[in-house]
């Protein structure tokens, strides 16, 4: 079995070559392995905004720590992707209007790939139509909204209400994540559901897919 705990603390302490080459280590030599090195990898960056916080990373780190995660889900993706027997349907994803931060999106996007949705991301800065209209046009039955920016979580509402003014509120399940969101902001906004880890928005929408 491949060394779990080694793959957090190379996250942890950004050491992204050695890290990526221990992961394309494991999909070659024990692909089963795959979700729990992506724990540990998710472990090892919540390591990073622990480490932030007391003062010993900076925001550049808290960025190429989002960065090194992207490229390490990427990596395990096709054997995440292998371990998976049936797709859990479509999945719109984007950054809501207002914001234009995508890193967080991004590691979203490969692991709800990883766990077998098709997802349909819109990017960043995406007015509420453009939503709905994904959303009505391709059948998805979960919407993903992500911010990092306080002043976002208004445009977060606006979608949500802007499924509502469409009539179609009750044919889709709405979760929303990042920095700003909170069990207050998610009542605030009439969405779902709400997540700072991804793993957990992933645990989520495999349930909605699943019920």
């Amino acid at each position: 079995m491949a060394d779990i705990t080694k793959i957090s603390q190379l996250m942890s302490d950004l050491e992204d070559e050695q890290l990526l080459a221990a992961l394309r280590q494991l999909v070659q030599e024990s692909p089963a392995d795959a979700p729990a090195a992506l724990a540990a990898c998710q472990t090892g960056l919540e390591a990073v905004g622990q480490r932030f916080e007391a003062g010993e990373y900076f925001l550049s780190d808290l960025i190429f720590a989002g960065e090194i995660m992207t490229d390490a889900a990427a990596i395990l993706k096709p054997a995440l992707a292998e371990q998976q027997t049936a797709s859990l349907g479509k999945l719109v994803l984007c950054t809501v209007h207002g914001d234009l931060h995508d890193i967080g999106k991004n590691i979203v996007r490969t692991m709800m790939e990883a766990a077998g949705f098709e997802v349909i991301d819109l990017g960043v800065d995406v007015e509420p139509p453009a939503v709905v209209a994904a959303a009505r046009d391709s059948g998805a039955k979960i919407v993903g909204l992500s911010s990092v920016l306080t002043l976002a979580i208004d445009s977060m509402r606006d979608t949500v209400q802007a499924f509502v003014d469409a009539g179609l509120r009750d044919q889709v399940k709405i979760i929303i994540g990042g920095n700003p969101v909170s069990e207050t902001v998610c009542a605030y906004a009439g969405a779902d559901a709400w997540v700072h880890n991804p793993q957990d928005g992933v645990n989520i929408c495999r349930e909605w897919a699943k019920a």
